[in-house]
């Protein structure tokens, strides 16, 4: 297992928020954390501390600079995601991400978009992709959610569709979005059934909130994926020491 940590930008500042509370108008996003620092300030505590599969996610408009300027302090040791397309993947690679993040450009109009997942890959390669196929449970199945988290696609998250979508990536990001932001607690289904389907490296991101959330974590899932963690960390605004989820998984 592998802390993977994560810069997520909105408005051009490093925040935590509430995920599900993106994308639907007229409701107000729910800050948990605002940060006096900047990107690069975060991309240099995690290259000093060796952490690397680090996400920047681009939430909405305006975080391009703030971006650029991560990977620019960490070359090699981010991956990137918000708004990327084919057009665009190589820029982000160019400018310094190890891999980028993609979901609603494949998942569009409910449903998966093989010709744009094949050109993503033609841009460049299947091992600079992290597909991102953060779900919710419906009808007893997990089914990712696109446009900030507001839309259920018709693709099911299960065994059979994450060894079809290994082909086509280098690793699987998973956000649990009933429980992301929350830091009320991971979703011990979601975690159990990964656990049992990956094939390649995977990050779950959702509710592990303290050291024994974490070891609960690595129980269930057997050490076969790795966590990120948002709210829950001190440096974050949260009560989890950032130092001791570094200690921990580096064990």
């Amino acid at each position: 297992m592998e802390f993977r940590p994560c810069i997520d930008l909105h408005g051009g500042k490093v925040k935590q928020i509430v995920g599900s509370t993106l994308g639907y108008e007229n409701k107000e996003v729910v800050e948990n954390f605002v940060s006096q620092h900047d990107s690069s300030y975060y991309a240099k505590l995690f290259q000093k501390d060796h952490l690397t599969g680090g996400h920047v996610i681009m939430l909405g408009g305006g975080n391009e600079e703030a971006a650029m300027s991560a990977l620019a302090a960490y070359p090699g040791g981010l991956q990137i995601g918000g708004g990327i397309t084919a057009d665009n993947a190589k820029q982000y690679i160019d400018a310094g991400a190890s891999h980028v993040i993609v979901t609603s450009y494949i998942f569009h109009d409910g449903l998966l978009d093989l010709e744009r997942l094949n050109k993503l890959v033609a841009a460049v390669g299947k091992e600079r992709i992290v597909l991102d196929l953060s779900c919710r449970k419906k009808d007893g199945q997990w089914y990712v959610v696109t446009n900030k988290w507001t839309t259920f696609s018709d693709f099911i998250v299960n065994e059979q569709s994450m060894k079809e979508l290994a082909n086509y990536c280098d690793e699987f990001l998973i956000h649990a979005v009933d429980v992301e932001g929350k830091k009320s607690g991971m979703q011990h289904e979601l975690v159990r059934d990964l656990a049992q389907w990956v094939t390649i490296p995977t990050t779950y991101a959702g509710g592990v909130r303290s050291l024994e959330d974490l070891r609960e974590f690595n129980e269930l899932a057997n050490g076969k994926l790795h966590v990120t963690i948002g709210s829950a960390l001190s440096i974050f605004g949260g009560d989890l020491a950032y130092d001791d989820v570094v200690a921990y998984c580096a064990q």
